[in-house]
């Protein structure tokens, strides 16, 4: 098999077009449609369907394209392994974790990161959808949850819980509810519960919203839950990190909150050595280290 006709394959097949594979390639359209047909020939196989909206592949160009992924993702697993073989921290780190995590927690941290590592990139990945590290789709992920996978390193970090915050300047326009019934006579302000989040957050709203609720605004990821309590829209349900950050912030009836919701940090067993992993793990760790201990003092 000619890795070069497969490399320019596993290109089109990504981009699902000659003409942005040979982009990508530094090839021009002609030349990667030339490697094509004759891997075809070779194979004695139609590897695409052709139309005038671009390349879809056939049943066998599907099995080759699993294949060549998984050579990918093994190629960037070894020379990800030979470079964390040096002392430096540097290169690009895939970092997967939720949106309200990434976002609320994460991403304001990173100047930290930065500072000490000038020559490391970070990819972060944000959303709800569990990217398979094994199959090297992110290096590492920070997750609400234990992962499930065998072959991973996983280190938890610590346990959040979803609670119900509003800003002193609603609170005082429109007082403090003391019970669940008293709810009648604000906004609540949550996730809705078909939207992807953790099923502690959406056990706890539900439950909110079989009591008799006088107003209530619904978004689709938690900063926007965020951005609108701010702005003294109502009262919030909100994971209990944000605290720290936004110290503004009131606690409502404390005795109202979700279970524990366990936040792991995991990595492929092959990134065991890797000094970016490390980097990253000692960063994150050491932050949330520091956070517990400004908010005890």
């Amino acid at each position: 098999m000619d890795w070069d006709k497969l490399r320019i394959f596993h290109a089109v097949a990504d981009a699902g077009s000659l003409t942005h594979a040979g982009d990508a390639l530094h090839l021009s359209q002609s030349a990667v449609s030339r490697q094509i047909r004759a891997l075809e020939e070779g194979l004695n196989a139609t590897l695409f369907h052709r139309h005038a909206r671009g390349l879809i592949l056939t049943e066998q160009g599907e099995l080759l394209f699993d294949a060549t992924k998984a050579m990918s993702h093994r190629l960037d697993a070894a020379v990800a392994r030979i470079r964390d073989s040096k002392e430096e921290v540097f290169g690009e780190l895939r970092v997967t974790t939720t949106t309200a995590f990434g976002s609320m927690w994460l991403a304001p941290r990173l100047p930290k990161l930065y500072d000490a590592y000038p020559d490391l990139r970070i990819d972060l990945m944000l959303e709800e959808r569990v990217l398979d590290l094994p199959m090297r789709e992110a290096d590492v992920a920070i997750r609400m949850k234990e992962p499930s996978q065998a072959d991973l390193i996983r280190k938890r970090l610590m346990d959040v819980h979803m609670r119900l915050y509003a800003t002193p300047r609603y609170l005082e326009a429109n007082g403090t509810p003391e019970t669940l019934e008293d709810l009648s006579k604000f906004r609540l302000i949550c996730q809705n519960t078909s939207a992807a989040q953790v099923s502690a957050g959406a056990a706890l709203v539900r439950e909110l919203l079989t009591h008799d609720v006088g107003s209530l605004l619904t978004v689709n990821n938690y900063f926007g839950v965020l951005q609108s309590v701010l702005n003294d829209l109502g009262i919030g349900v909100l994971p209990d990190y944000i605290t720290h950050d936004f110290p503004e912030l009131t606690r409502v009836m404390p005795d109202i909150e979700s279970k524990d919701i366990p936040v792991y940090l995991a990595y492929p067993e092959e990134l065991r050595a890797s000094k970016r992993i490390e980097a990253f793990r000692d960063f994150v760790t050491s932050e949330l280290a520091a956070q517990r201990r400004s908010m005890a003092s």
